[in-house]
């Protein structure tokens, strides 16, 4: 997106002879490991030393916690977009799963009260998952715990109106919306946005285009070249073509959305292959 890229360099000098390939073994390799974990056996769920050490997102949004956390309060309130809207600006904001998980509808119209809690509460945002800046709305800069509170309680008309006029793409809308935000790095928008796909899929569908995050680019990179396309839109709609082929037992097919998120995590494996990440800090795995 719109940051220095910290991760441009992290995969320079290694050699990764068929990343299409090594793509779909790492998203196999993944997965095993989620449903060998959620089955109940022990640890470790892979012979690969990196998987038992690192850190990884599942391969399916919908099986992150903060996710399953997020669908369940999302489709009780599907039915009011506006309010909808607001809810995923609020979770992305925060980010932290037993926050979410113990949100009552109630607090979302009343905004003193959410932030009042919030306050209780101390450690109520993920500060480690991805960077969220003040928001500059109208000249008036709100921080994180007034953005997540009472900015969008007061906006999500606005919001939803600028989605609408998005013309179901979610790159459009991340852009309009920064626009307004003025944020440096605009992932957490896109974050929200991309979730509205699960539920109102005529705003914004899972089939929409996504924009590169810096953490995926590297890969994605190497895909490009690898496959000979011109954007990173190309490779994800061309690796989905390719699913059939490589991985025609997963439980799904892939969405643009999701070939971002794994060019992510195959950046994030590969570039401890290659030393330019350490196992260590919220890095380092623990059962």
């Amino acid at each position: 997106m719109s940051l220095e890229n910290p991760y441009k360099k992290s995969l320079d000098g290694l050699e990764i002879k068929d990343p299409v390939k090594s793509f779909f073994d790492y998203c196999k390799e993944r997965e095993s490991i989620r449903l060998k974990r959620e089955s109940g056996e022990t640890f470790p769920w892979s012979e690969d030393s990196i998987f038992q050490k690192g850190r990884f997102l599942n391969v399916f949004r919908e099986d992150d916690k903060v996710s399953r956390s997020i669908i369940n309060i999302g489709s009780q309130i599907k039915d009011d977009v506006a309010l909808l809207v607001q809810f995923l600006f609020f979770a992305r904001w925060c980010n932290k799963n037993e926050v979410i998980q113990n949100l009552k509808l109630d607090e979302l119209n009343n905004p003193d009260l959410l932030k009042n809690k919030l306050y209780q509460i101390g450690d109520w945002a993920n500060l480690t998952a991805y960077p969220v800046e003040d928001i500059t709305w109208k000249d008036v800069n709100y921080e994180r715990i007034d953005a997540a509170t009472l900015l969008f309680y007061n906006i999500r008309e606005v919001l939803l109106e600028i989605i609408t006029l998005s013309e179901k793409s979610v790159v459009k809308a991340t852009e309009s919306i920064n626009e307004k935000f003025k944020m440096k790095n605009n992932f957490p928008i896109f974050m929200a946005l991309i979730d509205i796909a699960w539920f109102r899929p005529e705003l914004i569908p899972l089939t929409s285009d996504v924009p590169t995050g810096i953490g995926a680019s590297p890969y994605l990179d190497r895909l490009q070249k690898h496959l000979g396309l011109n954007s990173h839109q190309q490779v994800a709609t061309k690796m989905i073509t390719l699913q059939e082929e490589y991985w025609p037992s997963a439980k799904r097919t892939f969405y643009p959305i999701d070939i971002e998120y794994q060019s992510c995590e195959c950046r994030k494996y590969f570039s401890y292959v290659n030393g330019t990440k350490k196992f260590e800090g919220k890095n380092l795995f623990s059962v």
